[in-house]
This record gives structure tokens, sequence and C-alpha cells, in this order.
């Protein structure tokens, strides 16, 4: 999976007409971080994640992902493939979700 999610914080945000600079307030950040974001330099945290899709008023798929929903691949499942390479068939798909829900599990709880 290509990393769609600094592409569309870009897209999403020229499509509501507002600026790094009216974003990062609506989100509580500086413009300098939204601009990280839309380069691919950095990502944000999950809590920042949900307040972008209320400011963007989308979907944390749509965000992430560029698609309104994700779609199941019924031809192969990590749980009818539980072998390694099933699993890192997953974390292919889903890295970024699991790279920022475990930052937001260390900074919360370590």
């Amino acid at each position: 999976m290509d990393n769609k999610f600094s592409s569309q914080l870009t897209k999403l945000r020229k499509k509501e007409q507002l600026s790094q600079t009216d974003l990062a307030s609506k989100v509580f950040v500086t413009r300098q971080s939204i601009s990280k974001w839309e380069r691919g330099e950095a990502v944000p945290d999950l809590n920042t994640l949900l307040k972008l899709t209320e400011a963007l008023s989308v979907d944390l798929n749509e965000l992430v992902f560029g698609t309104k929903e994700i779609t199941a691949d019924k031809s192969k499942s990590v749980n009818e493939n539980p072998s390694i390479e099933g699993i890192w068939n997953w974390l292919s798909e889903y890295w970024l979700p699991v790279v920022v829900a475990i930052m937001t599990f260390c900074i919360l709880y370590l």
C-alpha cells in the first residue's frame, strides 16, 4: 500500500479551501506540522488524526487510505492464513494506523 495520507491531506485541505495555517488552527498544531505531514516527513498522532477528520469533514479511512471504506480481500484473510507471510501482508496494508496506535499507547502509558 502506498502512503496516501500526505496526498489525501493536501487534496482534502484544498477541497475545503483551507490554508495550512487555517487547518493548523482548527486542529491545534503549527503550520509547520501540517507542512511536514503533507510532505510525508511525519505523521500525526491518533488524536490529531481524529481532529483532522472533523476539520476536513471526512471519514478516517478516506483521510488515511484515500477510500471511503476498506474492503477486505475475501480470497485471502489473515485469519485463514496465520503464517508470518500473512501477518506481514496485513501489516504492509495497515502500517500507518498500527504505528499511530503504538505511538499513542507509548505516549499515554509509558
